[in-house]
């Protein structure tokens, strides 16, 4: 088991976070820290820590979770990330963003 999941209780995120998490990916719930945690737990979910984050991939979004302090930072639609990156004239490859 890793980090993460160890401390899977300890998730949690600022009212700031919230609305932004919820703008970026279009969510109606206002139970964001759970709504993450079905995420992250998801058999599917792929995780990575890169230095002071974990990077969790699932379905067509990324949740960045501080490996210190258990803060759900950003979530982002992949898709929607790509083609915004490939509009601006830059190639971000799958790898990058932890799609496999």
């Amino acid at each position: 088991m890793n980090g993460l999941i160890e401390n899977i209780d300890k998730l949690h995120t600022t009212e700031l976070g919230v609305e932004r998490i919820k703008k970026n990916l279009q969510l109606e719930t206002d139970d964001i820290v759970q709504w993450c945690k079905i995420q992250i737990l998801d058999k599917d979910a792929k995780m990575k820590r890169m230095g002071k984050n974990w990077y969790v991939t699932v379905d067509d979004c990324r949740i960045t979770v501080n490996a210190y302090s258990y803060t759900i930072l950003l979530h982002i639609k992949l898709r929607h990330y790509l083609i915004e990156k490939q509009e601006a004239g830059c190639w971000t490859y799958k790898s990058e963003l932890g799609v496999v």
